[in-house]
């Protein structure tokens, strides 16, 4: 079926996505040039700090707000790596409840500025990874974007 669309797992979603999400991600080098992942406690799959725009918030600021809230850590935006909405490279979500959304994501490179890296209650383990040596599963959307961000390119991706 040529039109049957994959969530960020990979899993095929049959239908489209009910709702529409405004969110962040953020890739986080420490000082080694070791990536930031999260093992999600929703999926159980690796990914970068994000999440959901909040009403009334930028979205630089909901990405330092979710690397905070998820990692403990503080940063500040560097730049913008991409902009990322194609259901057809896994951008929807499904969720335990069973809601589906395709997600528009602004994903930002951040350095730390401070604070201590803390598990929260969205995560079951974290860490920071060497990019030969990510952990799996990771999110697909994921992987593009940290391929995204490894380009370095001067002008921001949009996919």
């Amino acid at each position: 079926m040529e039109d049957l669309l994959h969530d960020w797992t990979g899993a095929p979603v049959a239908g489209m996505p009910e709702k529409i999400h405004v969110g962040t991600s953020a890739v986080v080098f420490d000082e080694h040039g070791r990536l930031l992942l999260q093992q999600r406690e929703d999926n159980r799959h690796w990914a970068m700090p994000g999440g959901r725009l909040d009403p009334g918030e930028d979205l630089q600021t909901c990405a330092v707000r979710e690397v905070f809230e998820e990692t403990g850590l503080r940063v500040r935006v560097k730049r913008l790596v991409g902009l990322y909405s194609n259901p057809r490279e896994f951008s929807i979500a499904r969720y335990p409840d069973g809601t589906i959304t395709q997600t528009v994501n602004a994903c930002f490179e951040c350095e730390i500025v401070g604070g201590t890296l803390t598990i929260s209650h969205e995560s079951v383990a974290i860490g920071f990874y060497e990019l030969g040596a990510l952990p799996v599963p990771l999110l697909l959307t994921h992987k593009i974007r940290i391929a995204d961000a490894l380009q370095r390119q001067n002008t921001p991706f949009v996919r």
